[in-house]
């Protein structure tokens, strides 16, 4: 994308330790120069914008499940007009990036700035002042007793100073840089596709092993490395093997198999303290913490050690502690999802949306038990049976009446073994394609800060792009910043 690509044949000095040399055909001038500030308000009849850290300014959806949700006046009467242009400003979060320039004509927080820029291509302002040299900018022109609370302040912003190449050559550099974003931005949902389908792909790995088991010759006569080659899934057990489970999510199983009411299989189903029990206000940080449905992350007990009790509610809450090799379910929202304890949280707390099973360890192997219950089958079923409801919400009974498929528990060791593997290689073929979407994501940010600030010269590269279709509009990269950087909400 950068090949053939040159720096300019002329620098000189901006002034700026961020911009450095700029082209010396390149007016520099202070921002003070190019805004005026507007005040114009009484329009809540415009539709509302908002400001993100990476998409700038964008219309307000109010039905958008990834769009914040702060409360809105009811009178907008005294919320800022931004015409479609206009360079608008969160004075709180500028520091970060939040800024942007107005896609249509639209009203804003009174808390943001809102500017007339007077640039002959909004497109070029618009990355110039989101690169990454621009937010550096901002980032000293703000202050404030601490981080997260810095302001921007006026005299500082005034003078930053603004690469101002001529109207050709911005046209040029946006041109260029539409291109490339429509390069990196495919680049992106491709590896983004390719992430869900190999999370598919383990999805299935994991319900056809717990559900057919694994084929192993001589397992216990190979070292361990070697079994974990030869394992293989019994998908390849001819059919005469399997037989019906009677179950209509688990289908066909191994001949030698059994099946079990949950109920039947554990000495323990129970659901954590009622609401009333426990309150927000009797936490303390450093105390034995409390699990709920938040703290479950891919079979595991992440917890939150702020949401924890002291010795007294916790001699209240005895009989919610937690044993290693219990599973903790989550009874609330994404039903299926559960996590298996272990030696760290033994004598934690279940929390109120959660399920404690305590597993019969001569019946399941609790790794086991614990796969089948988060099994993409069991998911189903369990979403399927809440359908109709205004919440997903198990109780004990729901989970005692599942009924799972029962290889031996030398059998679950062995398949558990089979999965490990297999999750390690899906989890490392996962991250290494984060990996890929980060560095893209992070040329992104390096090619926009050298071309806005003159590093590279796109003058040619643009005339030699194929024109855009009549009905194609380049939408504007939402990675312009880094990676970490997440959308903010608007700060009234």
């Amino acid at each position: 994308m950068i090949e053939g690509l040159k720096p300019y044949a002329e620098y000189k000095e901006s002034g700026s330790k961020w911009l450095g040399a700029v082209p010396a055909k390149w007016e520099v001038r202070n921002l003070r120069t190019l805004i005026s500030k507007r005040a114009e308000r009484d329009r809540p009849d415009l539709p509302l914008l908002s400001v993100a850290r990476e998409k700038g300014v964008f219309v307000r959806s109010m039905t958008d499940a990834d769009e914040n949700h702060n409360v809105i006046p009811e009178d907008l009467t005294n919320y800022k007009v931004a015409r479609a242009g206009n360079l608008v400003i969160n004075k709180m979060k500028a520091w970060q990036g939040s800024m942007g320039i107005a896609p249509c004509d639209g009203i804003v927080s009174p808390a943001y700035f809102v500017f007339d820029f007077r640039i002959g291509n909004h497109g070029f302002g618009q990355r110039l002042l989101r690169s990454k040299p621009y937010v550096a900018h901002f980032a000293q022109a703000s202050d404030g007793v601490r981080v997260g609370q810095w302001d921007l302040s006026i005299p500082g912003m005034r003078q930053i100073p603004v690469l101002v190449p001529s109207d050709d050559e911005q046209a040029a550099i946006v041109r260029f840089l539409d291109h490339a974003n429509r390069k990196i931005d495919g680049f992106i949902r491709a590896k983004r596709k390719l992430i869900g389908l190999l999370n598919e792909q383990k999805q299935a790995i994991i319900h056809r092993a717990v559900t057919r088991g694994v084929d192993h010759p001589q397992i216990s006569q190979i070292s361990a490395d070697e079994n974990q080659k030869n394992l293989r899934p019994s998908a390849q057990s001819a059919d005469n093997n399997l037989k019906p489970s009677g179950i209509p999510w688990l289908g066909d199983i191994p001949k030698h198999w059994e099946t079990i009411t949950v109920g039947a299989a554990t000495s323990m189903i129970q659901t954590g303290p009622f609401g009333s029990q426990i309150h927000s206000n009797e936490y303390i940080r450093g105390g034995t913490p409390i699990i709920n449905p938040s703290h479950m992350k891919d079979g595991s007990i992440v917890a939150d050690m702020d949401v924890a009790v002291g010795e007294s509610k916790l001699r209240e809450l005895a009989r919610h502690r937690m044993l290693v090799g219990d599973i903790v379910v989550a009874r609330r929202g994404e039903l299926g999802r559960c996590a298996l304890v272990t030696q760290n949280e033994e004598g934690w707390l279940c929390g109120t949306g959660s399920l404690l099973v305590r597993i019969k360890r001569d019946v399941f192997n609790p790794g086991y038990f614990q796969e089948v219950f988060s099994s993409s089958g069991v998911c189903d079923l369990l979403s399927l049976a809440s359908v109709g409801s205004t919440m997903d919400n198990l109780n004990a009974g729901m989970v005692g009446r599942l009924r799972f498929p029962l290889p031996s528990v030398e059998e679950q060791t062995e398949i558990l073994k089979f999965i490990g593997v297999e999750r390690s290689k899906n989890t490392a073929a996962i991250a290494r394609t984060e990996r890929e979407i980060a560095l893209m994501q992070e040329y992104r940010t390096r090619l926009t800060a050298d071309v806005v600030t003159g590093k590279l010269d796109v003058r040619e590269a643009a005339a030699q792009l194929p024109a855009l279709a009549p009905d194609s509009t380049p939408e504007p990269a939402s990675e312009d910043l880094p990676e970490e950087t997440e959308p903010e909400e608007d700060m009234e």
